[in-house]
């Protein structure tokens, strides 16, 4: 039986994996290796790091096991996800000034977002809210930032439209964790190019809150998008 292991390197919350590149990880392993078809994945428990967890195909995807027990569930998705509006590089490097993480962050070394990770060991993306002139209407909720990837992979692009995603909602006053995420992947970003992530809030329901991320390339090619389910936590319980 096929296993995965979640290197320390790869945490959101200080002990286990980052949602995005555990649920990218794990639709690498269905046919076609997670690309060119939109997959769901469904995260059950905390992923454990660097722990054995074992893989196995089924009916309709893969699961997750960990002593018997569920991680997480992937299967081909019904639909599409829908696209984020994009925004230029410019209204992107603009927005990480503001990414809302500098001040108050749930994890501060989480793989994706975290502000103390270094260039080149996490992904350091700082998806900020836009700025009032790049705005539709002061409803909108979109939140942006640039990407240079210094290496590239199915597990990478799921991430780096995770965090994105969030925080877009109110992560600071509402900290949440990924609890369902739908990605189709287009094409891999290519290293050394510079790319856009845009993430936007869609609704709340309870303790569930909606939201969705797009990683755009030069003229606004798609490459990848994701819609995510986050689960509303607390914090503490993590550490």
């Amino acid at each position: 039986m096929a296993t995965l292991i979640v290197p320390r390197r790869f945490n959101g919350p200080p002990r286990s994996g980052n949602g995005g590149w555990v649920a990218g990880a794990l639709a690498a392993t269905l046919p076609g290796q997670g690309v060119g078809k939109a997959v769901t994945v469904t995260l059950r428990q905390p992923p454990p790091l660097e722990t054995p967890m074992n893989v196995a195909a089924t009916a309709a995807g893969a699961t997750l096991t960990h002593d018997g027990l569920p991680v997480a569930e992937a299967i081909y998705a019904d639909h599409s996800p829908t696209t984020v509006a994009p925004v230029g590089i410019g209204i992107a490097a603009e927005a990480e000034a503001a990414f809302r993480g500098h001040g108050q962050h749930p994890f501060r070394r989480c793989f994706v977002c975290g502000t103390d990770r270094r260039p080149g060991d996490g992904l350091r993306i700082f998806a900020g809210p836009l700025p009032a002139s790049a705005r539709t209407s002061p409803e909108d909720s979109r939140v942006a930032s640039t990407w240079s990837p210094y290496e590239t992979n199915v597990a990478l692009t799921w991430a780096a439209l995770d965090c994105p995603g969030g925080w877009s909602s109110d992560l600071e006053g509402r900290p949440s964790v990924l609890g369902r995420i739908t990605v189709e992947v287009h094409h891999l970003p290519r290293t050394a190019e510079r790319y856009v992530v845009v993430g936007e809030q869609r609704r709340v329901e309870g303790r569930k809150t909606l939201t969705a991320a797009t990683l755009y390339g030069p003229n606004d090619d798609v490459v990848a998008t994701a819609e995510h389910v986050w689960i509303a936590i607390d914090p503490e319980e993590f550490r």
